[in-house]
């Protein structure tokens, strides 16, 4: 998935958070729809960021009484891809330097605090 994930531009990325958003398969419509809150793109253009997903093998689609589209990659997975890639170009592969500079620009409040040490220490939650 990795080398799927990174192929992926940032239209592209918007059409697949309209799929990631949704409870399943959806028509062309729907999306274009969807994305009109923020775009003025023509169906067309809608089209053609699906027809390139699909090549790219990160979303499938199925002929109903129009076709339906679904997304293969998941949001995790482009998550996971996209903060790895991020921690190398910027941090030189250091998470901890990653989670420093979040801390120094961004405050944590005692509830993502608390959120976060169970994510690091979850041993410790089930005592």
């Amino acid at each position: 998935m990795k080398e799927l994930a990174a192929k992926i531009s940032s239209s592209e990325l918007e059409v697949l958070e309209v799929l990631w958003r949704s409870e399943g398969p959806m028509p062309i419509a729907a999306i274009r729809a969807a994305l009109e809150e923020t775009h003025s793109w023509d169906a067309s253009t809608v089209k053609t960021l699906l027809r390139r997903l699909r090549e790219k093998g990160a979303v499938d689609c199925e002929k109903r009484d129009v076709f339906y589209y679904w997304p293969l990659l998941s949001r995790k997975e482009y998550q996971r891809w996209s903060t790895q890639s991020f921690v190398q170009r910027v941090y030189q592969g250091s998470a901890r330097d990653l989670v420093a500079g979040l801390v120094e620009c961004c405050p944590l409040s005692p509830e993502d605090l608390s959120e976060l040490r169970g994510i690091l220490y979850p041993d410790e939650r089930r005592g």
